[in-house]
């Protein structure tokens, strides 16, 4: 049976609005899989205490989350993980690119 298509989620549709910028998504797009496999690899690392493992893995993780802030930085805005402090903080922050007012 074929559904009608659905609408995004709040979340997604939250992520798109804060990521419009081409340049920034694609960025995105090529950073976040690295990051997440990463992470991934860090059991292997405990399981075989292999210091190339736990070197890929930081290398991935890192490399990931240059790319993704390299597109904040790109965009102008901040990445989620410094807005989050930065409420906590009291600090301004930057969270959608000049001229884009929040939902």
């Amino acid at each position: 049976m074929v559904y009608s298509p659905q609408p995004p989620s709040q979340l997604v549709s939250h992520w798109t609005e804060r990521h419009p910028d081409r340049i920034n998504f694609i960025l995105h797009i090529i950073g976040i899989p690295p990051t997440i496999l990463g992470v991934l690899l860090c059991p292997v690392y405990v399981t075989l205490l292999s210091l190339t493992v736990l070197a890929f893995a930081l290398t991935l993780f890192i490399g990931g989350y240059l790319l993704q802030f390299a597109g904040h930085v790109v965009e102008g805005t901040d990445p989620g993980e410094l807005i989050y402090f930065k409420r906590k903080l009291g600090l301004p922050y930057t969270e959608f690119p000049t001229g884009r007012k929040s939902p």
